[in-house]
């Protein structure tokens, strides 16, 4: 059941970006409210994957590709439709491809991706609930106000309010994204000398 969950999360996001590419205030409109549902999906598999046992190495790999999916496609959709600068997505692009090439020798030794990190900074910074939530509302919260400005824009109604909230909740989700890479490519040198 949980797989399937991450899996639903797939098609809804390929709905949100033909919602957003829709000049019309009502289409994006109607994408920002689908963000929150396709962000709380996220939450949502992990808590019926623990409550139900499912919880699996597919499971937790299933997991970070639906999430990498989401985030840079909303990235790059947001850039390619002017609402942010191209910096944040080539620097989550690149961020996401070498920690996630590092995260790659976790299955391998037979571990969850998250269970690679050997240090309790990184593995709070990377896998607590503490920061993931944290996280994961950041980017909600982004990726609302970023298609909502998209919204207001199309009817030429955007008010200041929603420009501030939409450029500083993408570049809070973007420092929080950096911050939680870190602690990955730091410890990965030790982690792929052992092998």
């Amino acid at each position: 059941m949980a797989n399937w969950i991450t899996i639903s999360r797939i098609p809804l996001l390929t709905l949100i970006v033909w919602l957003l590419y829709r000049p019309s205030y009502g289409a994006r409109d109607l994408a920002a409210w689908l963000i929150i549902v396709l962000i709380a999906l996220d939450s949502l598999d992990g808590i019926v994957a623990r409550k139900r046992g499912e919880s699996s190495l597919l499971g937790s790999v299933l997991d970070i590709a639906a999430d990498r999916t989401v985030e840079f496609v909303m990235w790059v959709v947001f850039s390619d439709l002017r609402a942010i600068p191209v910096v944040i997505p080539l620097i989550v692009l690149a961020r996401g491809v070498f920690v996630d090439a590092i995260r790659a020798v976790a299955p391998s030794k037979g571990l969850k991706p998250f269970e690679l990190l050997q240090t309790k900074v990184g593995r709070f910074l990377v896998g607590s609930p503490l920061l993931r939530t944290p996280f994961a509302l950041a980017k909600a919260f982004a990726f609302f106000f970023l298609a909502l400005m998209l919204a207001q824009q199309a009817n030429g109604t955007l008010s200041q309010t929603t420009y501030a909230l939409a450029q500083g909740g993408a570049w809070f989700a973007f420092a929080l994204c950096l911050i939680r890479g870190l602690p990955v490519l730091i410890e990965a040198p030790r982690a792929l000398r052992e092998d």
